[in-house]
Order: structure tokens, then sequence, then C-alpha cells
């Protein structure tokens, strides 16, 4: 067999899947998507969407307001996916910190004493700048 013939047979072959492949796609039926329908639990959830916009009207003052505080740690913990502690009424709150932590307190640590600096250092003397129009 010459690879005339030998490449003749090759394409009438491929026709002859491709052809096939086609038939059997256009027979196929289509499937019917599934239609599902998500089903909100909207009753709890406004009246936390409700006081949280009338928390975030209040502005800076909310920060203070226990209301506010209850609320916003509520959504925290719906939306970190944390039920309540048992040993925590619902009623209790997260406490914000009294004061801002820093990461550079205003006073430095007291200094170790260290050994003495050795006696024969002498500063290093340094050249003078040159001026502008100077020669």
């Amino acid at each position: 067999m010459d690879g005339k013939m030998l490449a003749r047979l090759g394409a009438v072959v491929f026709v002859g899947v491709a052809i096939t492949a086609t038939v059997m796609e256009l027979t196929r039926k289509p499937e019917e998507p599934q239609v599902r329908t998500l089903v909100h639990e909207r009753n709890d959830t406004d009246a936390l969407r409700q006081v949280l916009r009338q928390c975030r009207d209040m502005g800076e003052a909310a920060t203070r307001d226990p209301a506010c505080l209850d609320v916003w740690a509520k959504a925290r913990d719906r939306f970190l996916g944390q039920c309540p502690k048992p040993s925590q009424p619902s009623g209790t709150r997260t406490l914000a910190l009294e004061a801002p932590t820093t990461l550079f307190p205003a006073e430095a640590p007291a200094k170790k004493e260290s050994a003495p600096a050795p006696k024969n250092t002498a500063p290093v003397a340094q050249p003078e700048p040159v001026r502008p129009g100077a020669h």
C-alpha cells in the first residue's frame, strides 16, 4: 500500500467519525435545566438590617451606643458563622478596649549598661564641600 492510498483511507475514516459524532449530537435530547429556588429567612435579618442602618446613620456616636455594639456583635457572629457561647447570655455585648494599643509605647525601656566605648576613637575628618563658583 502506497502513501497516497493510506492518506485517502485515513481521510475517509476521519470524515466518517466526524459525521457520526455530528449525527449523535444533533439527535440527543437537551437536558432540562434544574431550577432551584433559594429560600431566604427574612424575618430575623430584616430587623437586624434595619438596626444596622440606624447605627450607620448615627455616625461616630454609634461607637458608644450599647445597642449598636450589641447588634454589631450579632452581625459579626452571623457573618463568621459563630453561634453564641452557652455561658454567655444573648444580651451581652463585646466590649471595646478602653484605649487603643500601640506598637511603639511612649516610654522607651530602660537601657542595660553596656561595656564602655573604647577611648582611642577619634572623629573622622570629613572633606569640605565644594562651593559652586569657587575655584
